[in-house]
């Protein structure tokens, strides 16, 4: 018992430690992905969410918060995540391979404007890294949540975002975070009366 009650507080303290260094050195960028998903928003366009794993959940996760609600009562905006169509997944997977899973569907629903984030711990899984590449060569604006390293996605995405942490949850909590921070900083941009402001 004892030794799970120290391991429970070493994880705490772990995670707040990754958390803390995370937002003081990311807050700037932070905040200019957020105005740039509100532009991208008030024009008409969508943010397009993947990733695999742990990855995956936290596309679905955020989309959804988009498409629902965050804070309070308000206009749906156009989320989506890759991830959830089954037989779109299988039939890209069957047909072209893994790889080909999020770019296939980047090239049919992706437009020059709309805003793609692609979620990778480590930052090399070939199926997100097509997708950027995808992405970008339609005009997207493309932002990375991956951990300390980087990997692939290191010069390939507009803003990348990446966890001080070679920890698998670690850096899996900080990037649920980090899009939880996103969707509500665009929420009090386009919809200030939820949140008391004229």
């Amino acid at each position: 018992m004892q030794d799970a009650l120290q391991l429970i507080d070493q994880f705490v303290a772990e995670s707040l430690r990754v958390k803390s260094r995370f937002f003081e050195e990311n807050r700037d960028q932070i905040a200019g992905v957020a105005e740039a998903m509100t532009g991208g928003l008030r024009k008409g366009h969508k943010v397009l969410f993947f990733g695999n794993g742990g990855s995956a959940a936290d596309a679905q996760h955020l989309a959804a918060e988009l498409v629902g609600r965050f804070a309070g009562n308000r206009a749906a905006l156009p989320g989506l995540a890759l991830t959830t169509d089954t037989s779109v997944l299988t039939a890209l997977g069957n047909d072209y391979g893994y790889d080909k899973v999020f770019s296939r569907q980047v090239e049919a629903l992706g437009n020059k404007g709309d805003t793609a984030i692609a979620i990778s711990t480590s930052g090399n899984s070939p199926s997100v890294i097509e997708a950027i590449d995808m992405a970008r060569s339609k005009g997207l604006y493309t932002v990375g949540f991956t951990g300390e390293s980087g990997g692939k996605m290191n010069d390939r995405v507009d803003v990348l975002f990446r966890v001080p942490s070679r920890n698998t949850p670690r850096i899996q909590e900080t990037h649920l975070l980090l899009g939880h921070i996103l969707c509500e900083l665009v929420d009090r941009q386009l919809f200030p009366e939820i949140y008391g402001k004229s």
